[in-house]
């Protein structure tokens, strides 16, 4: 593939992807855990999402995000994600809240090579690092986990934390729509070994648990310091905890340092703004994977957040054209049958 002068390139679209493993969570956890390897062993370039809303600002309708990357290693590949979300997408039946796209391209002749549906990889990888992050920061005898979210991510979360944390019998499953809850809990009855118990009271369910894990489209933040016990865990994946949150724990850990600190609505990035925490201070996803040590006591509180990875959107997708490859799957298409210019 590399080097490669063909304008042939795949198209996988959401259907082939999961012929191809995309709901296979231990494949996706696997390759998450990987990409923060590479990550931290300085492997992959991934600079920081660029944000554009309409309209500009905080109270946007609708969003995309620009998020490239090279993966290096034996992989060897570029790549870029093209994340949106709409608002009027959540009222409106029959599409996705949020829609996304990912290009893979060789990074010798920079064509591309591969352009898939994105949606679901981005469902699955989101879950798959608090799952991660969960796997290493949650209380080792950890057998209660509150999700708050039972929207797309709702789904994907339960997946990633049975998988992650064997130990998990129970799960309190939070929204404020009880009934979104109850939906999502009767399709995964059964799937994964584990009681699922569909509640609108999170701040109830959470105090039962040693893990929690945001997973909401919240927009101000609700999980505050009421909420913070030893012997616990809080992971989000969005903007669900307050800066007193960040404040009380005795670790705190984040995805990737060098893009959330640009990200002036987490609570971590305004801690750190306002100097009452050190980047030394706080550990990285790729911290934890190559060794570093996280909680060394069980009676720790530890908090832990994400932004997302656009290099994870690129290997998943990558993982995945792979397998379609290999199965026959996906639509062929050519950008010419011969270049006008040179």
């Amino acid at each position: 593939m590399l080097g490669t002068i063909n304008p042939e390139i795949l198209f996988l679209q959401q259907e082939d992807q999961i012929k191809a493993g995309l709901l296979d969570m231990k494949m996706i956890l696997k390759i998450t855990e990987d990409t923060y390897k590479m990550l931290g062993q300085g492997q992959i370039q991934n600079p920081p999402k660029v944000h554009l809303g309409i309209p500009e600002g905080t109270e946007w309708e609708s969003f995309f995000n620009t998020m490239p990357s090279y993966i290096g290693g034996d992989l060897n590949i570029a790549g870029i994600k093209w994340a949106a979300e709409s608002k009027k997408n959540a009222t409106t039946p029959g599409i996705p809240y949020g829609i996304d796209i990912s290009i893979l391209s060789d990074p010798v002749t920079v064509l591309p090579f591969c352009i898939q549906d994105g949606t679901i990889i981005t469902a699955m990888r989101t879950s798959a690092v608090a799952g991660l992050q969960a796997k290493y920061c949650a209380p080792s005898d950890t057998d209660t986990a509150t999700l708050i979210g039972a929207g797309v991510i709702g789904r994907t979360m339960i997946m990633a934390i049975c998988e992650a944390i064997p130990t998990v019998k129970t799960i309190y499953l939070c929204d404020l729509d009880l009934e979104k809850a109850e939906q999502v809990a009767k399709e995964s009855e059964g799937k994964y070994g584990v009681t699922i118990i569909p509640t609108s009271d999170s701040k109830t369910a959470a105090a039962k648990s040693q893990l929690i894990v945001g997973e909401t489209t919240a927009r101000t933040p609700f999980i505050d310091k009421s909420w913070v016990k030893p012997h616990s865990a809080i992971v989000c994946v969005s903007n669900e905890a307050t800066t007193d949150v960040v404040k009380a724990a005795d670790v705190n850990v984040v995805d990737y340092w060098k893009q959330i600190i640009t990200f002036k609505n987490k609570a971590i990035t305004q801690v750190f703004d306002a100097g009452e925490i050190t980047k030394e201070e706080v550990l990285e996803t790729s911290d934890l994977v190559l060794g570093k040590p996280c909680r060394t006591s069980d009676e720790q509180f530890i908090y832990a957040c994400s932004l997302g990875l656009g290099a994870l959107d690129i290997t998943v997708a990558y993982a995945l054209y792979q397998n379609a490859v290999k199965l026959g799957l996906g639509t062929k298409v050519k950008l010419w049958d011969k270049p006008l210019w040179e």
